[in-house]
């Protein structure tokens, strides 16, 4: 039995694609040879704009395509598993402690924190809605199971509103989910996660922190501090995770950042 932690390309998008693009081909050539009463330059710029339409669909098909290779945890470049076993590595438990990740998805990190840390247990929740089908409990728990993991559990959960108390966790860990929590402010969000962590636990936050989202990091970094947070920084994982800059621009994750530290 192998775990199967999906791709974070899905399939359905690049059939989606690739539908579009043969639809839009096929309307191309049926706007050119169009018997409706339309002069010859309006149906060459119809079956013009359709045409544009169509290769910009294959391009994103083929892009998506070579994302889903790369991201793949069996084969390419395998970012998926070498970007978790970055994030995992931050996350140290003592002896009985519990660490909890937020937003785990298909339980790879969760999973991944609690390989490193047999002497602790690891909580992954997520809330699994509907536009993450293919995500579930159910997945994350035949995954552990396949990694011969017994001590991570997962349960559903908002990242807004965690149902736990203050200072429930002795870490707290994430990997590209805040980004995708819509109308939230994205402070906001990790402050939420930090208000679950214990006195002198770590934190090891990854995310696609674009400025329009975030703001300026830096400065919240520095603000963390003057509320007592410990070792905080900021981890540029665009260029550790993916060896360039420009190469996670290609992924379309340049602004990649994790924020780490201890409270």
């Amino acid at each position: 039995m192998k775990p199967d932690y999906r791709n974070w390309m899905p399939r359905g998008m690049i059939v989606g694609l690739g539908t579009a693009t043969g639809v839009l081909v096929a309307g191309s050539a049926a706007a050119v040879r169009s018997r409706l009463p339309m002069g010859r330059t309006a149906k060459h710029l119809a079956g013009a704009v359709l045409g544009l339409g169509a290769v910009g669909c294959l391009a994103g098909a083929a892009w998506s395509l070579y994302a889903r290779a790369m991201f793949s945890y069996e084969g390419g470049r395998q970012l998926s598993r070498q970007i978790i076993e970055g994030v995992a590595s931050y996350i140290e438990l003592p002896e009985g402690g519990v660490g909890l990740d937020v937003g785990c998805g298909s339980g790879a990190l969760t999973i991944a924190c609690a390989k490193r840390n047999p002497q602790g247990r690891m909580v992954g929740i997520d809330r699994w809605g509907v536009e993450y089908a293919s995500y579930s409990r159910k997945l994350c728990e035949r995954n552990a199971q396949a990694e011969g993991v017994d001590n991570a559990a997962f349960q559903k959960g908002d990242a807004r509103h965690l149902d736990f108390p203050d200072e429930t966790f002795d870490a707290v860990t994430s990997n590209y989910v805040y980004h995708n929590v819509m109308g939230a402010d994205k402070r906001v969000l990790l402050l939420e996660t930090l208000r679950v962590l214990k006195k002198g636990g770590v934190f090891a936050l990854n995310d696609d922190m674009k400025p329009r989202m975030y703001g300026d990091m830096e400065e919240f970094a520095r603000e963390l501090r003057d509320m007592g947070y410990e070792d905080v920084r900021l981890i540029d994982t665009a260029a550790e995770a993916f060896g360039s800059r420009r190469w996670a621009a290609m992924m379309m994750l340049d602004n990649s950042r994790m924020l780490v530290g201890r409270k």
